[in-house]
C-alpha cells in the first residue's frame, strides 16, 4: 500500500532544490576571479556563466514536458543527478575548458530543479493556497541573493572555489530522499511518443540564437557568423512550430498560447526577464564606474530587492484572496515601471538612499508580478498539461534574460567609465521603461477574473 502524500516534506524538498538553483548565480560570480587565476582561460570567463544559462534554457521545457509524461517525482530525480553530476565534474575540472563543458551539464540538470517544483507546487495546492506557497520560495531566492557573495567568499578564502561546486551534493541528495519518501504520484500507464524531433530542434535553434547573439555582444557589428547563426535560427523556429504542429506529444503544445492568461504571462514573463538582468548587471556597473565606489555600495544598493522580492510575493498570496490576477499583476508591473523610470531620471550625483528606493520599488514589483503570473500558469490548466505550461513560462523568462543580456549589452559603450558609459546606461534604462510598459499594457487587456481551474 502507498504513502499518502506528505505536503509539509515536499515543500522541504523543493524549497531545498530552489536554494540549490538561486544560489547558483550569485555564488558562482563571487568565485569567478579565483577560478580565472588558478585555471587562466580569461577569454572563457564570461562562457562559464552563458552556457549554464544556455543549457538551462534549452531543458527547461523539455523537463516541464516529460513531467507530465512520466511524472514529476522521477523527471526530478534525473534531473537532479545531472545537476550534481555537472556540481561534482565543475569542482574537480582542471582548465577552463573542462569548466565550460561541465557548467553545460549543471546547466541541463538545473532546468529540472527550476521548473518542476513550480508544477508540483501547482498538483498539490489550491488556487488559494498557491500564491503563499510561491512566497516561500521567492523567500528562498531572496535569501539566496543575500548569502551567497558571502558564502562564496568564505569559501574562496578559507577553502577552495571547488566547494562553490561541491557543497551542492549533500543538499541535492537530501531533495532527492525526501521528495521520493513524502510525494505519492498516481500515474496513468501508457505508452508515450517522446518529441525527439523537437527537442533536438529546439537545442539547435536556442544555441545558433543565443550563440549569435553572444557575438554580436561582444564585436558589436554583424558580421557573416552572425548573420548565418541569426539565419538557422530562424529556420530552426519555423521547423520547430511545423514539428510541434504535427507530432502527438509536443513538448511545447502550440495549444497553450491559444490561452490568452497563459499567452499575457509567458509574454510579460519575457519582458520582466529582460528587465530584471538589466537592473542586476547595470545598476552595479553604474555605482561603480560612474559613481566611482566599491562594490560594497553595489550590495548595499541592490540589498531592498533581494528584501522587497519575497516582501512582495508573500504579500502576493494575500492580495490573491481579495483580488484578481490582473489587479495583482498591473500593480506590480506599475511599480516596476516607476523603478525603471527613476533609473532613467538617475545622474551622476544621484544619492544612495535614491538608488535604495529604486531597487526596493522594483524588487516589491518583481515579487507580486512573477508570483501571480506563475499562479496564473499553475491554474489556467490541468495535471496533465501543467509540467508543459510551467515549462515553457520558465523558458520564455530564462529567454529574456538571456536576450537581455545580449541587446543592452550591444547598447553598452566600450568605455566603461564616464560620460559615455552613463549615456549608454541611460539608452538601456529607455529601453526598460518602454518594455516595462508594454508589459503593463498587455497585462491591462486580461479579463478581471479569477482562474477557472482552482484546484489543485
Amino acid at each position: 500500500m502507498k504513502k499518502e502524500t506528505n505536503p509539509k516534506l515536499v515543500i522541504w524538498a523543493l524549497l531545498i532544490a530552489t536554494f540549490l538553483t538561486a544560489i547558483e548565480g550569485t555564488i558562482v560570480s563571487t568565485a569567478m576571479p579565483k577560478i580565472v587565476e588558478e585555471l587562466g582561460g580569461s577569454r572563457l570567463y564570461t562562457w562559464v556563466i552563458s552556457v549554464y544559462l544556455l543549457a538551462t534554457v534549452i531543458s527547461t521545457p523539455v523537463f516541464g514536458k516529460l513531467a507530465d509524461l512520466f511524472g514529476r517525482r522521477l523527471m526530478f530525480t534525473i534531473g537532479a543527478i545531472i545537476f550534481l553530476v555537472g556540481s561534482i565534474t565543475s569542482g574537480f575540472a582542471q582548465s577552463m575548458e573542462q569548466l565550460v563543458i561541465f557548467r553545460v551539464l549543471q546547466g541541463l540538470g538545473a532546468g529540472a530543479l527550476t521548473t518542476i517544483p513550480f508544477t508540483i507546487i501547482g498538483d498539490l495546492y489550491s488556487y488559494e493556497q498557491r500564491a503563499k506557497i510561491q512566497g516561500w520560495i521567492s523567500s528562498v531566492w531572496g535569501i539566496s541573493g543575500i548569502i551567497g557573495p558571502l558564502a562564496g567568499g568564505i569559501l574562496v578564502d578559507t577553502v577552495s572555489w571547488r566547494w562553490v561546486f561541491f557543497m551542492n551534493f549533500p543538499f541535492g541528495i537530501a531533495a532527492i530522499f525526501m521528495l521520493w519518501a513524502s510525494l505519492n504520484e498516481k500515474l496513468e500507464k501508457k505508452r508515450h511518443r517522446i518529441d525527439y524531433g523537437g527537442i533536438t530542434v529546439f537545442a539547435v535553434t536556442m544555441t545558433a540564437f543565443l550563440y549569435a547573439l553572444t557575438i554580436l555582444r561582444e564585436s558589436k557589428q554583424m558580421n557573416g557568423t552572425v548573420t548565418g547563426f541569426f539565419i538557422v535560427a530562424l529556420i530552426g523556429i519555423i521547423l520547430f512550430l511545423l514539428i510541434e504542429r504535427r507530432t502527438q506529444e509536443p513538448m511545447i503544445p502550440l495549444s497553450l498560447f491559444r490561452n490568452r492568461a497563459l499567452s499575457a504571462a509567458n509574454v510579460s514573463g519575457f519582458l520582466l526577464g529582460f528587465i530584471l538582468v538589466a537592473f542586476t548587471f547595470y545598476i552595479p556597473l553604474w555605482i561603480q564606474s560612474v559613481r566611482g565606489l566599491n562594490a560594497t555600495f553595489s550590495g548595499v544598493v541592490m540589498l531592498p530587492m533581494s528584501i522587497l522580492w519575497p516582501t512582495g510575493a508573500v504579500l502576493c498570496g494575500r492580495l490573491l484572496a481579495v483580488k484578481s490576477i490582473r489587479t495583482v499583476t498591473i500593480g506590480g508591473n506599475l511599480l516596476i515601471v516607476l523603478g525603471c523610470i527613476g533609473l532613467f531620471l538617475m545622474n551622476p550625483s544621484s544619492s544612495i538612499i535614491f538608488l535604495m528606493i529604486i531597487t526596493a520599488v522594483t524588487g516589491l514589483g518583481f515579487g507580486l508580478s512573477f508570483t501571480a503570473y506563475t499562479v496564473s500558469v499553475q491554474s489556467a490548466v490541468d495535471w496533465s498539461m501543467r509540467g508543459a505550461a510551467m515549462g515553457t513560462n520558465n523558458l520564455l523568462r530564462n529567454l529574456g534574460q538571456a536576450v537581455g543580456i545580449g541587446v543592452s549589452g550591444i547598447l553598452l559603450s566600450v568605455q566603461l567609465k564616464g560620460p559615455e558609459l552613463a549615456s549608454s546606461l541611460h539608452m538601456i534604462y529607455l529601453l526598460l521603461i518602454i518594455l516595462g510598459a508594454a508589459s503593463f499594457a498587455i497585462t491591462a487587456l486580461l479579463k478581471n477574473e479569477v482562474p477557472a481551474n482552482n484546484e489543485a
